[in-house]
């Protein structure tokens, strides 16, 4: 069958050939592989491309939707009306000299921006990634650069080819959705992508997959087993020691703080449904309130809702935890024997 697929694709495009080969192996499903419509880097990756200041990025409106993370102080935006045209970025975020190699996959179909740490132990340079063109239960298969292996792009973890079948994983580092005037608000100093990204691409707002986010429909084949929620409802999950959860993104309506555990950890998450923006951090049994945007009080005084931790009196801190937006469909078929979702607010 490995060899029908690879005849069938290369008739399509020849350089499917570099990701299915006679004996490869792998740990998904190979009649499960679909194509998805592109070439081979057909949706181009960007690598370390040009960010501006804040104030120079007056193609933004305050609504539009940025991915937002911050690396050893430093602040990067990265807008979805960019992202949903090209899918992946390549980047390096923190301290000149001693910034972190990241990567930036959004898989549009399955509504989830997840920002990855290139390093993995064991291997002297990090990991780049682009588009493979292929998908897998309506994800992309996103390929490594150095050993074109195809890799989940939901799970961080290599699927087929020379990688899969090892403990090769790479790290989940926080990310927030949220809208360019909060994320600008709160990290004035942040950068920014610019909108010279060496492509001719209409990156005007909601222009890339508008029928598509418009629509309660799937365009590729995908199981949908848990019927707790519509397929594309909204969800934010987390993957922690011994527990996967997910919860609807309705239920941070208003700034909603939620409490509960998830595996082995007490967890403490923030949001603002409106947004699409929601923050988890280790809550180690603490019960907090929202006082204002931004700062929650608990028994010992106020905490400062940070990037990176949550700074709290006397010097405490609290970490935060790495956890994403997503369809339904996509979290409940991807954990199926370990997602949770709540049925209310804990």
């Amino acid at each position: 069958f490995l060899a029908l697929l690879a005849e069938l694709f290369a008739g399509l495009d020849a350089r499917f050939g570099r990701f299915l080969k006679p004996g490869m192996a792998h740990s998904i499903r190979l009649e499960e592989i679909v194509w998805g419509g592109v070439s081979v880097d057909g949706i181009p990756a960007l690598d370390h491309p040009t960010v501006i200041p804040a104030l120079a990025a007056e193609y933004l409106n305050d609504d539009d939707r940025v991915f937002g993370a911050v690396i050893g102080g430093q602040a990067r935006a990265w807008p979805l009306r960019i992202m949903a045209w090209h899918e992946m970025v390549n980047d390096t975020l923190g301290p000149v000299g001693g910034g972190v190699p990241v990567s930036l996959a959004y898989c549009t179909l399955c509504g989830a921006g997840i920002l990855f740490d290139g390093r993995v132990a064991g291997r002297e340079a990090p990991f780049t990634f682009g588009s493979s063109g292929l998908l897998w239960r309506s994800n992309k298969l996103m390929y490594d650069r150095q050993t074109d292996s195809l890799w989940n792009q939901f799970t961080g973890r290599p699927v087929a080819g020379a990688l899969s079948g090892t403990a090769t994983a790479l790290a989940v580092l926080p990310l927030v959705t949220t809208s360019w005037r909060a994320w600008r608000e709160a990290h004035p100093a942040t950068t920014v992508l610019s909108l010279e990204t060496g492509f001719v691409r209409d990156y005007g707002p909601g222009v890339a997959y508008r029928a598509y986010f418009a629509s309660p429909k799937l365009y590729f084949p995908a199981g949908v087993g848990d019927g707790r929620l519509a397929p594309k409802d909204l969800v934010f999950g987390l993957r922690t020691t011994g527990g996967v959860k997910a919860w609807p993104l309705a239920l941070f309506a208003g700034g909603a703080v939620v409490h509960d555990v998830v595996g082995l950890i007490d967890v403490v998450l923030v949001g603002d449904a409106a947004r699409e923006e929601v923050r988890a951090y280790e809550g180690e049994g603490r019960r907090f309130v929202s006082v204002r945007p931004g700062v929650l009080r608990d028994a010992a005084g106020e905490w400062v809702m940070e990037e990176e931790l949550l700074r709290g009196p006397g010097g405490r801190t609290l970490a935060r935890l790495a956890g994403h937006v997503a369809y339904w469909f996509a979290w409940a078929g991807y954990f199926p024997e370990t997602a949770s979702m709540p049925a209310g607010r804990p």
